[in-house]
């Protein structure tokens, strides 16, 4: 195994944190009534999910404890995401494993493939439970750019590097009473921030280190890639 600024490199994520290098697949309509196959270019973003200082975005709120089966059920997990339609309907089931009684608002709506929820604030331990690679995977390719939470399961908070899809800020204070679902939110990258932009309330967030290049740059292998660390 190798590593690169903290983060392993290896067969497991390998499949994933090239997904915008994948394959073509889905079709649309490309003047004159002529199909083509989209690319992935077209329906992912990872290297793509901010631009300048500030990532501004609808928030959704999550509770403690949000587990990879709320994330990503294992019913679809046979999606791959490589392939640019079904990384397209990975994301339109991101977030269906919550529970209805708690959670009316859906995090993306039935019949859509995208969120409009670019920012997830979420309690502690955030992505616990299997070590599921296609839970930020299925984040990213619905829409989301961000996660700012208490705590991080491990491996969750790996994955979303590794495979660029989400940036995994953290806070040293309780966040999810400061926000309610629908509000908008700025993260600045430079100042360390998130701004409820509802009630004014701004609060710092923890530095995200060398996960932050590495997520800018589309994800692990891109990372290595970008700084000369393995070849292109």
């Amino acid at each position: 195994m190798a590593f690169v600024s903290g983060l392993g490199v290896s067969s497991f994520v390998g499949r994933s944190v090239s997904v915008c290098r994948g394959e073509n697949g889905g079709s649309v309509r490309s003047g004159k009534g002529v199909w083509r196959m989209k690319t992935m270019e077209e329906v992912c973003e990872v290297g793509r999910k901010r631009s300048g200082n500030e990532l501004s975005g609808k928030v959704f709120v999550c509770k403690d404890n949000i587990d990879t089966d709320q994330i990503i059920p294992a019913e679809y997990l046979t999606l791959v995401p490589s392939v640019p339609d079904e990384y397209e309907k990975l994301g339109s089931y991101a977030m269906i494993g919550l529970p209805d009684e708690l959670y009316e608002t859906k995090y993306v709506k039935k019949g859509e493939m995208r969120t409009e929820y670019e920012i997830i604030v979420a309690g502690e331990n955030f992505g616990c439970g299997s070590s599921r690679e296609h839970a930020p995977i299925a984040i990213g390719a619905a829409g989301g750019k961000a996660v700012v939470a208490e705590s991080y399961a491990r491996i969750f908070f790996r994955n979303c590097s590794a495979t660029g899809e989400l940036y995994p800020w953290e806070v040293a204070e309780p966040i999810v009473d400061k926000f309610e679902t629908g509000d908008t939110a700025t993260i600045r990258f430079n100042e360390k921030t998130i701004t409820n932009e509802r009630t004014g309330e701004t609060i710092e967030l923890k530095s995200l280190g060398d996960v932050q290049p590495v997520v800018d740059a589309g994800g692990i292998f891109e990372y290595a890639r970008a700084t000369g660390m393995i070849s292109s």
